[in-house]
């Protein structure tokens, strides 16, 4: 029985949501808590007009930031922390997501929504594959309960696309700018939160 609901806003290609996923699942994992939270991964376009092709992700940052590796040297020291191997130098671009995110909405009713989130989260960072890719995102949800017709026809249906896209308009809405954000219980924790935090916030919003 569903104890807890825990939204999680984040996108697939934001590094810093590869982590906050990652840890939360420790969290629920080392709490025993499981199966009784249910958790929603909520989609967040960070670059909305992000080509087709991809956008060269490093070279924007270095636009902005010059020397990247105190930047990527920051989230390896974080990741490390929590045990995830995760090394932004491996993938060089940033894809659009919005087939992506979809695909995760679709996975929530059979249930695979966790585990297809950090497969897609382990494409992108971990084997730099393009995650917008149709026959991509066929292989990996495979796994996760989805035929190859039915991943094909959902990431390309206009309709679905744009209920997709309204989704991530509304947490626009609701205020947020940056991701990951949770919510947990009343309580909306933003960033990659260290593991003690998320601990004691869903420790707080459990039921007794």
């Amino acid at each position: 029985m569903t104890a807890l609901t825990i939204e999680m806003f984040g996108d697939l290609v934001c590094p810093w949501c590869y982590l906050g996923a990652h840890r939360l699942e420790r969290v629920l994992t080392e709490l025993g808590v499981g199966d009784r939270v249910e958790v929603k991964h909520r989609p967040f376009l960070l670059r909305p007009a992000t080509p087709p092709g991809g956008l060269d992700i490093h070279a924007e940052l270095r636009k902005r930031f010059g020397d990247l590796e105190p930047v990527f040297a920051r989230l390896v020291t974080e990741a490390n922390k929590s045990g995830l191997d995760l090394d932004p130098r491996r993938q060089p671009f940033a894809y659009p997501t919005l087939a992506a995110h979809t695909l995760l909405r679709h996975a929530a009713s059979r249930g695979t929504q966790r585990a297809l989130a950090t497969a897609l989260y382990r494409a992108h960072f971990d084997e730099a594959r393009n995650i917008s890719d149709p026959d991509v995102l066929a292989e990996i949800a495979a796994a996760h309960g989805f035929t190859a017709e039915e991943v094909d026809a959902l990431v390309t249906d206009p309709g679905e696309l744009a209920r997709t896209r309204t989704e991530t308009q509304h947490a626009s809405a609701a205020g947020i700018t940056a991701v990951p954000v949770f919510r947990i219980g009343a309580q909306a924790l933003a960033g990659a939160q260290p593991e003690a935090v998320l601990r004691a916030a869903i420790t707080a919003a459990m039921p007794a």
